[in-house]
């Protein structure tokens, strides 16, 4: 049996009931995927991520090193390499592209539920596919003949890719980068974009290569000769591993090579690699993108992708993770009931019986539930965005425009929430479900030892915690002076108001109440932090800033806890509604729906209140701490 436990119940839950996804899908820029189709593509997807050669390879390529070749290339164990070949034949990495580079056209929401589904089956096989993302880039924002020869290629002949940012002395600081580019020639007939040489070494570069992809593009992070410092310095070149011929078929080996592999704690099937630009007599050839300089903008295109990617991967990967712990529990005997634990005649029951146990397991369901809610929500907002500019509809223009802007910013809000909170949750819920366990789920008998170790990635990649936690402050809330945050719990107030109808939110008050509450610790706690950060403005009182960075992942925290509570609530809502005329096992699941709001509202939000507590009495004492007494 496969060790992956989807949900689709739940995903359709959120797609179709609660978004209303069935109003749009099938209309503007979602015209040839409807909601009939969705349901079909997901359905299929589901069993692929569950019953084929996906699932069946994930134990497999965590227990078969990855092997490193004199000549600099990679190849990954049998079972990865059938995986990912099944998954292009079947072209599920076409589903995100647009139809115009051959893709399925799925809009956002369908996109990362489907992520979900193939993350929860095998994650680090699902980290290897992100050609077509890069292609999508280039369609975007390269030259004609970018678009044309590049990512067309990359489709048709199922490229992989890579985004190349970081170097041994230059991890989260990018902007400290000292990879160099010396301009070659200028845009030529071809319109490749200007050429240029690069020379520097990459570190941490994630499905650098394999065996299954007969070229694999890079998109790095180079300062070309006489630009500035910093991160506005930077440009964005393509750099495939072998040159295109004149007729796009493979030509020779460009001057980019794997020098060494990371031995890691998990996602072991994942080449991360050294890479070495400029290597030798070879010159590493890089086009620039768009052949405009401006390569941390475009680059974010990615890395806001990733983090949103990454984000439904710790979810995905909690969410099976609490679905074979669950499944456990029901069958695995030990301990007579804790009411009569002195009575040693008593029979022996399933472990589901024991208090501990349905606490935990509660626990894990109401933070599954809830951190798909929140990545569907974030989906559901960019197909809003998609919708307001949908190029056939009548009279798009600058308000056009304006409404777009306005949702792609509730995106970037949304953004660090899903990243930075659910990869933190996920890694320590697992080990949560672990314990459901015991003994045994240290071992590889069971999954859940390999998706603790698989999930702790989540945390760092594309941006610590902490550095989320500071886009969210700096970037995304003080930015646009807190704009996009008020839309957002002016959401989360006409929920509370809307509720104040008996025919609301019947039997919720007591979760209403909470919910009020923990939006008003947020804001309060979000003053104190913003009131620390302006004091640093003035003269003398720069160190102030501090107070702030203290307190800045704990604000993550309880924004996105408010955030998921007012979510869960609403999912309540419509599934006590539902339990008016439901039957059979929709009774059961929409049952569960209520009682995991309940749960999350009367055990999850108060932490929310110790939070500004503790903000309220900062003293800044910790960053006068002398570093020795540490």
């Amino acid at each position: 049996m496969s060790h992956h436990r989807s949900n689709l119940r739940d995903i359709e839950f959120n797609l179709f009931e609660v978004l209303g996804a069935d109003d749009y899908l099938g209309t503007g820029p979602f015209a040839e995927f409807d909601g009939d189709q969705a349901r079909m593509v997901l359905d299929e997807l589901d069993r692929f991520s569950r019953e084929s050669i996906w699932a069946e390879s994930f134990a497999p390529t965590d227990r078969t090193p990855l092997q490193l070749t004199d000549d600099g290339d990679v190849i990954v164990p049998d079972e990865l390499h059938q995986a990912l070949t099944a998954l292009y034949d079947a072209g599920w990495h076409l589903l995100p592209l647009a139809t115009h580079l051959g893709g399925a056209g799925a809009p956002p929401t369908i996109r990362w539920a489907a992520t979900e589904l193939l993350f929860g089956g095998h994650a680090t096989a699902a980290l290897w596919p992100i050609g077509p993302l890069m292609a999508a880039v280039i369609d975007r924002l390269g030259t004609d003949g970018q678009r044309e020869r590049i990512a067309r290629t990359m489709v048709d002949r199922r490229w992989g890719g890579t985004m190349v940012l970081t170097e041994p002395d230059a991890g989260s600081d990018v902007g400290a980068g000292t990879t160099r580019a010396v301009l070659v020639s200028d845009n030529g007939d071809d319109d490749l974009g200007s050429v240029w040489h690069l020379t520097g070494v990459k570190r941490f570069i994630t499905s650098a290569d394999c065996q299954t992809h007969e070229n694999t593009l890079h998109l790095v992070l180079a300062r070309p000769e006489g630009a500035g410092p910093g991160t506005k310095g930077l440009s964005l070149f393509l750099v495939p591993k072998f040159h295109l011929t004149d007729d796009d078929s493979r030509g020779e080996r460009n001057g980019v090579r794997i020098a060494s592999l990371e031995h890691k704690l998990g996602i072991r099937g994942s080449a991360t690699c050294e890479l070495v630009l400029g290597d030798g007599d070879t010159p590493c050839v890089g086009w620039l993108l768009g052949d405009v300089h401006d390569g941390i903008r475009q680059m974010f295109q990615v890395i806001e992708y990733a983090r949103m990617m990454i984000g439904t991967k710790s979810m995905a990967t909690l969410s099976t993770g609490y679905l074979n712990a669950l499944d456990h529990a029901k069958v695995r005997v030990q301990g007579p009931d804790l009411s009569r634990a002195r009575d040693r005649t008593a029979p022996r029951v399933e472990i589901i019986r024991h208090p501990d146990v349905r606490r935990m397991l509660m626990e894990l369901k109401a933070h599954v539930e809830g951190m798909r809610a929140l990545v569907l929500h974030a989906g559901w907002v960019q197909d809003q965005a998609q919708l307001a500019l949908h190029e056939s509809a009548p009279g798009v223009g600058d308000d056009d425009t304006e409404v777009h802007d306005r949702w792609i910013a509730r995106e970037d809000l949304l953004l660090p929430m899903v990243k930075g909170y659910c990869s933190e949750k996920a890694f320590e819920l697992l080990s949560t479900a672990l314990q459901i366990f015991g003994g045994a789920g240290f071992t590889e008998d069971h999954p859940l030892e390999q998706y603790l170790r698989d999930a702790k990635i989540d945390t760092l990649y594309e941006g610590t915690t902490g550095i989320q936690a500071l886009d969210l402050l700096f970037r995304k809330i003080a930015r646009d002076q807190g704009e996009t945050l008020s839309w957002l719990s002016g959401e989360i107030e006409a929920f509370l108001d809307a509720a104040d109808d008996p025919d609301g939110i019947p039997g919720l008050t007591e979760e209403r109440r909470l919910l009020a509450g923990a939006l008003e610790d947020t804001r309060a706690h979000l003053g104190v932090v913003l009131g620390h950060a302006l004091a640093s403005m003035q003269e003398g009182e720069e160190t102030q800033i501090h107070l702030a960075g203290l307190h800045a992942t704990p604000l993550l925290f309880s924004l996105t806890e408010t955030t998921i509570g007012w979510l869960l609530l609403r999912n309540a809502t419509v599934a006590l509604r539902a339990l008016e005329h439901a039957a059979g096992p929709d009774v059961d699941f929409y049952t569960g729906k209520v009682a995991a709001a309940r749960w999350y509202c009367a055990n999850a939000l108060p932490h929310v209140s110790a939070r500004r507590v503790a903000a309220e009495r900062e003293d800044g004492a910790l960053m006068e701490l002398a570093d020795a007494a540490f």
